[in-house]
C-alpha cells in the first residue's frame, strides 16, 4: 500500500466533497491532525475507520486501499451488450450498460454471461397485434423460475419482472431486432435473437 497515493486520494475526494480536513475529522470523531498526516502520506487510515471513511467520502474501501480511482473505458451505447447482475441472496436486478463494480447483501456481484437457448430452451413466441406474446411451459416453482424477460435492440431494453408460481405469460412491443434475454434462478442467463 503507498501512503502517498493514499493520502493524494483522501485529499482529492475530501475536497470534490466540500469538506474540511475539521469537517471530515468531525465527521470520523478524529483530529483535523491525523486527516493532515493522511493526506500527506505519512500513515493511513486504521482498519476500524475504513467503512466510515468509505461511507462519507463515498468510493469503496478497496480504492481506498489502493489510493487510486479506476475509469471505465466507455463500452458504447448498444445495449444489446448490456451487463446483468442477480443478487445470490435477495435476487435484486441489476442492469449496467459497462463495466461497473456492483455489491449486494454483503457480496460482490459478477457480471451473468448470457449463454445461447438451444432449441429446447427457447421461450415461444407469438406475434399479435404488433406485439410478440412470450409464453413458456418452464414450471415456474417456488424454487425454480424465471426471474425476469429482457428485450434488448441497440437502443432500448424492456425489462419485465417474473414471479414464482405464476405462468410466465407477457408481451413486449414488436420492434426491429433484438435479443431476448431470461434469467433461470437455477441455470443462468439465457439469450435467443428474435
Amino acid at each position: 500500500m503507498d501512503t502517498r497515493k493514499v493520502g493524494e486520494l483522501i485529499y482529492r475526494l475530501r475536497k470534490e466533497k466540500g469538506l474540511t480536513q475539521k469537517q471530515l475529522a468531525v465527521q470520523l470523531n478524529l483530529s483535523d491532525r491525523t486527516i493532515s498526516k493522511w493526506e500527506r502520506g505519512h500513515g493511513c487510515p486504521d482498519i476500524a475507520l475504513l467503512p466510515s471513511l468509505s461511507a462519507v467520502l463515498g468510493v469503496n474501501i478497496e480504492n481506498i486501499l489502493g489510493g487510486e480511482l479506476p475509469l471505465n473505458d466507455f463500452v458504447g451505447g448498444n445495449m444489446k451488450k448490456s451487463n446483468y447482475f442477480v443478487c445470490p441472496s435477495c435476487h435484486n436486478i441489476a442492469l449496467a450498460t459497462g463495466n461497473v463494480s456492483l455489491s449486494c447483501c454483503g457480496r460482490k456481484l459478477e457480471s451473468l454471461e448470457a449463454k445461447k437457448a438451444t432449441a429446447e430452451e427457447k421461450l415461444s413466441l407469438t406475434e399479435s397485434d404488433q406485439e410478440w406474446f412470450v409464453t413458456s411451459d418452464h414450471p415456474m416453482t417456488k424454487d425454480h423460475y424465471i426471474s425476469f424477460l429482457a428485450f434488448a435492440t441497440g437502443d432500448q431494453i424492456q425489462l419485465v419482472k417474473q414471479f414464482p408460481e405464476w405462468a410466465l405469460q407477457t408481451r413486449i412491443p414488436k420492434r426491429k431486432h433484438g435479443k431476448l434475454l431470461w434469467y433461470d434462478t437455477q441455470f443462468g442467463l439465457y439469450y435467443q435473437l428474435v
